[in-house]
């Protein structure tokens, strides 16, 4: 403890290595935890990110290359153009090896703050990890964070994404107001942190809920940022008023259903451009990446062991329609990840419940027999049956348990499949 009470650990600098090599690890989770730092490891960029996504951290070593054979360092520069994007600021040093200079070069050119040959000396290294913390951004690179908060990360491979990514790039270093549109519960707040995080506003944006009226006093005296809470649900009286109470000099970014709904003053006010956050279904593939991130969190956060979902779970991920989207998804891992036995999770732990189901799920639920107790079966449910099938050698008792149905349900899917 130290002199105020406060644990060491606790104010020790933070570090996250992205590494694939587990000797690699080790060796440095023991010379930096020696040398009194917190140390975190991800074996993959995926894991890298989800980690960023939950922690702020003062340094991060990345490597170069996770694939076997390649040396281009194209994943790690991939990697490191994500990081950068999420938070200017983060103090990024690369892994290289002595033929990897010229790499190295252009991750210091793309953001990196210094890199590393390996093999190293543990001091050489922790030095060189302490000058780079103690350095600092560039100014101009200083992003607008809550002390202590995770950058805001936009996880999502899809080209969905990668293009709301890279116009959150484009649009948040200017000071137009904008807003986000889309299904509740797709990230559209994390979407409007995103773009402040982007801007070249240094203190923290201003949130208001527009519906709540004790929230209208707090426009006076605003800071340079707003992001504002379903405008398009004021009537037009409320709406010209906010038009009249926005200060002059205030970027909005506002968060609502449907831009169409506001009146054309308030629009050009404070939605000079609509960024459309993609529904989850519109997001190929991204569901499972989300789910995996969503599990981490949730198995840190209820001190579990860490999990994996079973090849049945991750089929049935990708075919169910999410009520709630993103945030339906990340509530059914939740749940699953508290009730689990074990290390694995399986589709039966992710059903939805029956008063609740997918919107797929309740379109097939006209046309065939009403489903047991347990599982809500989407209507890619094949790809579900398959998977849960493959991973339990075709044993059907098994395969049935594993998908929370009765074997007679499951022969029942099976035949009318072709199974």
């Amino acid at each position: 403890m130290s002199g105020d009470g406060q644990s060491d650990e606790a104010s020790s600098p933070r570090i996250l290595l992205i590494d694939d090599n587990p000797a690699v690890a080790r060796a440095m989770e023991i010379a930096f935890r020696l040398a009194g730092h917190r140390f975190d490891v991800a074996a993959d960029p995926e894991e890298g990110l989800s980690r960023l996504a939950r922690h702020r951290y003062d340094a991060i070593l990345l490597d170069l290359n996770f694939t076997a054979g390649r040396a281009d360092g194209e994943e790690g520069l991939a990697c490191l153009a994500r990081i950068i994007a999420a938070d200017p600021a983060a103090c990024v040093l690369v892994l290289t090896a002595h033929s990897g200079i010229r790499i190295a070069v252009a991750a210091m050119q793309s953001g990196a703050r210094d890199f590393v040959m390996k093999p190293w000396r543990n001091a050489e290294l922790i030095a060189k990890v302490t000058a780079a913390i103690a350095r600092g951004p560039l100014a101009a690179a200083a992003a607008p964070t809550v002390p202590g908060s995770p950058p805001p990360v936009l996880i999502g491979d899809s080209a969905a994404m990668q293009q709301l990514r890279a116009l959150i790039a484009r649009v948040g270093p200017t000071p137009a107001s904008v807003s986000i549109s889309g299904p509740p519960g797709s990230g559209r707040s994390l979407a409007a942190s995103a773009i402040h995080a982007a801007s070249r506003d240094p203190a923290p944006p201003l949130r208001l809920d527009l519906r709540d009226a004790a929230d209208w006093p707090r426009l006076d005296g605003a800071p340079a940022t707003l992001i504002l809470r379903r405008p398009d649900a004021l009537d037009a009286q409320a709406q010209q008023r906010l038009v009249d109470r926005l200060p002059a000099d205030t970027r909005c970014i506002a968060i609502v259903d449907d831009a169409a709904a506001l009146m054309p003053a308030l629009r050009r006010r404070i939605a000079t451009l609509d960024i459309a956050m993609p529904p989850l279904a519109a997001r190929a593939g991204d569901a499972l990446l989300l789910a995996r991130h969503f599990l981490r969190a949730a198995c840190d956060r209820f001190d579990r062991p860490s999990a994996q979902f079973t090849e049945a779970a991750a089929a049935l991920i990708l075919a169910t329609d999410w009520p709630d989207s993103v945030r339906g998804l990340a509530l059914a891992v939740e749940r699953a990840a508290l009730l689990a036995e074990g290390d694995r999770i399986d589709a039966a732990s992710l059903a939805l419940p029956e008063s609740a189901p997918a919107p797929a799920a309740a379109a097939a639920a006209a046309a065939t027999p009403v489903a047991e107790p347990g599982f809500a079966l989407s209507q890619a449910e094949r790809a579900t049956i398959e998977a849960a099938l493959r991973e339990h050698r075709h044993n059907v008792s098994h395969a049935a348990a594993a998908l929370g149905i009765s074997r007679g349900a499951l022969y029942r899917r099976m035949a009318r499949y072709g199974l």
